[in-house]
């Protein structure tokens, strides 16, 4: 049984106000960025049908990939690929109790989140 009275109880539980600790943000975002890569299967599949069906197709694509304002498009689709990719090696690491204490687990959430970004970087560069 419960034993709080409803004096004790939060008075207004505004979503907005909380502030997440940093493990529970790595995971949301493994999970919406999963979400994310899961979506753009079929379109990346057409692509790579498309780019394989002849080679004027794939010059075509070429010509539309190169144009310099899609590189924001192509920062949203390469961070979630590259922030799942993190994340699924130190949810596995942690699966093998490695860093499994709460110090650790937020050292390797903020490793999660700079290898992300920074690989994210490192690939719209060479783009």
């Amino acid at each position: 049984m419960n034993h709080l009275s409803n004096r004790d109880r939060p008075k207004n539980l505004d979503l907005r106000t909380i502030r997440l600790p940093l493990n529970a943000l790595v995971s949301i975002l493994h999970r919406l960025s999963g979400c994310i890569l899961f979506l753009l299967i079929p379109i990346l599949l057409f692509l790579l049908y498309q780019t394989l069906s002849s080679e004027n197709h794939f010059e075509r694509l070429k010509l539309f990939l190169g144009i310099p304002y899609l590189k924001v498009v192509y920062f949203l689709l390469l961070w979630p690929f590259f922030h799942h990719f993190y994340a699924g090696i130190r949810h596995l690491a942690m699966d093998i109790h490695f860093a499994t204490s709460l110090v650790k687990a937020i050292y390797t959430g903020k490793v999660v989140l700079v290898l992300g970004f920074f690989s994210t970087m490192i690939v719209m560069m060479l783009l």
